[in-house]
């Protein structure tokens, strides 16, 4: 079944992109995005496209950026790709977070503790 929720003004909310990469850490930061984008905490974009210079995301970004909309990037470990993509464009983060700075294991061919993706949503919440 699919849900599809339409009763966030997402355009108020924070945009927030995620390091999606294949350890159990980006894995995280991909799934508290995703978590943040559907229950309606925030708008999520995606750095990749930011990455590849796609224009329609580069202008969401830029366009985020300039208006003073929040701007949230997660990345999963202390390489920073999340941020340095922002960065390519100009942008700093108004949040950023390095999950290794949250005490999270970059671990290859494990999945993430689901016990840590609540806890850190439940901080993200917060601090947004």
């Amino acid at each position: 079944m699919h849900f599809r929720c339409t009763d966030f003004d997402y355009a108020a909310k924070p945009l927030i992109y995620a390091c999606s990469g294949c350890s159990s850490a980006a894995q995280l930061a991909n799934r508290l995005a995703i978590r943040m984008d559907r229950e309606g905490e925030a708008e999520m974009s995606c750095i990749v496209g930011l990455g590849g210079d796609v224009r329609p995301l580069v202008r969401t970004a830029q366009k985020a950026d300039e208006s003073g909309r929040s701007i949230i990037m997660i990345d999963g470990c202390p390489l920073q790709c999340g941020r340095h993509t922002l960065a390519r464009h100009g942008i700093e983060p108004d949040l950023h977070w390095d999950l290794s700075q949250k005490q999270i294991r970059k671990e290859k061919h494990v999945d993430f503790d689901p016990a840590d993706a609540e806890r850190l949503k439940a901080e993200l919440i917060e601090a947004i």
